[in-house]
């Protein structure tokens, strides 16, 4: 097994099809085990998988760390990317705000650097938008980075049409990252036509759903102690879980009768999309990341992805994929 290269946008950056999510390695997604991430790390790069995306609110700066640490002596193999913007603070965890300000942009990647033990980012991505702080000051301050060999390519995360189009005025932006999946899928009206039009690449993230896609959550009693799903995400709650549920057996009734597990059959269906998009499940288990890997030997017939699509309708899935308060971000990007 080795996962194939692909350009990602049109600015020089070659990527593995398939990425590798690594929030869950250190907060979010119960206990840790570093151990295991690591050799999860190492793991996923013997498989090809090179590309690593991590942010420095992941763990508060533990997540850079740990990468950093695994990394050292592998350091040529990986497209690195990681991201700015969501402040917090070890000593408070629930105090989040988001920064784009330039000299913050500037601290945040200086930090991020030594965290990480490097020279520089491959991808460097605004986390979040701030509407705080125009798009062309917050790009600007980040375009000074590559001059500076800091950072080789910039992207965005969660951001709007417009808002693309005004930072890719600014800097080249070699990558958008917003969720998508089977159960997530608003991007496709108006930000994939946006990202093709201007040679953005696309980065799916959580495209299993959180997990949901793969039919091992059962009920929120699944999840493990210092798990924030159901808190975090309303789809994991109350009477959305139980909906949502219905519509994840119909995946786990295909996947059954093709032959495969139902979070490959959901990473299949994102890959089918363009070979423009690397999607990034996340996992510290090299037992799913082998899993997830071999989703990229699947190919759907074009059949198959419309009995998907028709089997978890985009209009059926219950709760929003944030609670109010991140949502509202989102819509203000």
């Amino acid at each position: 097994m080795s996962i194939k290269k692909i350009k990602l946008g049109s600015q020089g950056a070659v990527v593995s099809q398939m990425g590798l999510g690594c929030m869950g390695m250190s907060e979010f997604y119960g206990p840790r085990n570093d151990e295991e991430s690591a050799a999860t790390l190492l793991r996923a790069l013997d498989l090809g998988i090179n590309f690593l995306d991590t942010a420095d609110t992941y763990g508060i700066g533990d997540n850079e760390e740990l990468i950093g640490k695994t990394i050292k002596s592998r350091r040529d193999e990986v497209f690195l990317a990681t991201k700015f913007a969501n402040i917090r603070k070890k000593d408070d965890p629930t105090y989040w705000v988001v920064s784009g300000k330039p000299e913050y942009v500037r601290q945040a990647c200086d930090a991020s650097l030594k965290r990480l033990g490097v020279d520089h980012i491959d991808l460097y991505y605004q986390h979040r938008v701030d509407p705080e702080t125009p798009i062309e000051d917050t790009v600007g301050a980040m375009a000074d980075l590559v001059k500076a060999g800091k950072v080789k390519y910039l992207g965005l995360s969660e951001a709007s049409p417009a808002t693309i189009r005004r930072a890719h005025k600014v800097h080249p932006i070699t990558a958008l990252q917003t969720e998508y999946s089977l159960w997530t899928r608003d991007v496709e009206a108006e930000i994939l036509p946006t990202i093709h039009e201007l040679g953005i690449g696309f980065v799916p993230y959580s495209p299993l759903g959180r997990g949901f896609l793969t039919g091992a959550i059962k009920s929120t009693a699944d999840l493990a102690a210092g798990d924030f799903r159901a808190e975090r995400y309303p789809r994991f709650a109350g009477e959305n879980f139980d909906k949502n549920q219905v519509l994840v057996d119909r995946v786990t009734a295909i996947a059954e009768r093709l032959g495969v597990k139902p979070g490959q059959l959901a990473l299949a269906w994102v890959l089918s999309k363009g070979d423009d998009m690397a999607p990034i499940p996340g996992t510290k288990r090299r037992k799913y990341l082998e899993e997830n890997a071999a989703a990229a030997d699947i190919k759907l017939t074009p059949a198959e992805v419309a009995e998907l699509e028709a089997a978890l309708p985009a209009g059926e899935i219950a709760g929003e994929r944030y609670n109010e308060a991140q949502m509202a971000r989102i819509r203000q990007s």
